[in-house]
């Protein structure tokens, strides 16, 4: 017989958990924060055990997630974001260097960092990953920074 760990999705009045928001592309990272936020409340959690936090762009969410995890205050941190591919090789390196960074701060500050950033050729199917046809992201996230955060205490 092995032993077997795993989290569960279940909400904790004495969790935080912080999300970090880019405000580029606000018209998809909005509802990949309303699927998170209403994940949250479906699975009991309280609102004000939630922090948001809005940044720029995408490129600054792995700084903003490395301060709020080693605050010591977050069991998880969700990062929400969206990167559409354009004409120049800009979207390769913003989205190289953001799950490079995103990953880094969850490895360092041994806070799970959920990587919940779209990265799109276009902007139909941000779009569809937001909500419209493939589910909703932001939920994914949330889904994943919870069963994380679990995970983490239980080890």
């Amino acid at each position: 017989m092995t032993n077997s760990i795993q989290g569960s999705l279940k909400t904790d009045p004495d969790v935080k958990i912080a999300i970090v928001v880019a405000r580029f592309n606000e018209f998809i990272t909005k509802h990949l924060l309303e699927g998170a936020l209403d994940t949250w409340g479906q699975l009991g959690g309280e609102l004000d055990a939630l922090t948001v936090v809005w940044v720029p762009g995408s490129f600054e969410l792995p700084v903003t997630a490395k301060k709020l995890a080693e605050s010591g205050d977050y069991k998880s941190v969700i990062c929400l974001g969206c990167v559409i591919r354009g004409e120049t090789d800009h979207y390769d390196h913003v989205v190289e260097q953001t799950a490079k960074g995103i990953k880094d701060v969850g490895v360092m500050t041994g806070v799970p960092c959920i990587f919940g950033v779209l990265t799109c050729d276009t902007v139909e199917q941000a779009v569809n990953r937001a909500g419209l046809k493939m589910g909703n992201a932001g939920r994914s996230a949330m889904m994943t920074g919870l069963e994380m955060a679990d995970l983490m205490t239980k080890i």
